[in-house]
This record gives C-alpha cells, structure tokens and sequence, in this order.
C-alpha cells in the first residue's frame, strides 16, 4: 500500500519559517520525481517546487526564492523548507509522487496569520 504522509504544518506569524516534510512508503521512492503543490481557499492547486530523482529542483517564479526543496532517498522523505512566509503562502500543502503511476499525500496546513 501507497503512503504519503505529510508533516510539518501549523501557524505562523509573517516573516517566520516551516519546513513540511513528505515520507513515502510502498513505493521506489529514489526513481520517483517529487512535487509539492498547495491550495488556498476557493483556489486552484498550485504546482510550488518539483525535485526530479537526481535532485534538479525547480519553484514557481511567484516565491522569489523563499522557498528550497529537498529530498533524502535513504529517508523516503521529501522536504519543503519554507521561509519570509507570508498570509498569501496559507494554504493546504500537498505532496506529490510522480511516476507511471503518481500518488497523493493527504495535505498539511500552512497558516500564515498575526
């Protein structure tokens, strides 16, 4: 059986800092490109940072670097490391395996609020 689970989620102030981590199971996770998208309130999920199985990561323009991606195969996890966070970052954090068959984690919530 397939398991993402997502972790690292919670509230907090603008200018602080998450780091959200995925942990996969029943998969090769090494040979799985990895994507972490969100999705606010009554919006379209959004793709926000890609890892391929090498390590190449790539981020939507709109987080101007705030944001950095990173995985460890010995650990199965993926890692969002998320900085500066602003109220427009709150969101649903979701992770995402992508192969011949791609899988879905089941979201962590990112609050960014006074």
């Amino acid at each position: 059986q397939v398991q993402l689970v997502e972790s690292g989620g919670g509230l907090v102030q603008p200018g602080g800092s998450l780091r959200l981590s995925c942990t996969a199971s029943g998969i090769i996770f090494s040979s799985y490109a990895m994507k972490w998208y969100r999705q606010a309130p009554e919006k379209q999920r959004e793709l926000v940072a890609f890892i391929n199985s090498g390590g190449l990561t790539t981020y939507a323009a709109s987080l101007k670097g705030r944001f950095t991606n990173s995985r460890d195969n010995a650990k199965n996890t993926v890692y969002l490391q998320m900085n500066r966070l602003q109220p427009e970052d709150t969101a649903v954090y979701y992770c995402h395996a992508s192969g011949l068959t791609s899988y879905w984690g089941q979201g962590t919530q990112v609050t960014v609020s006074t």
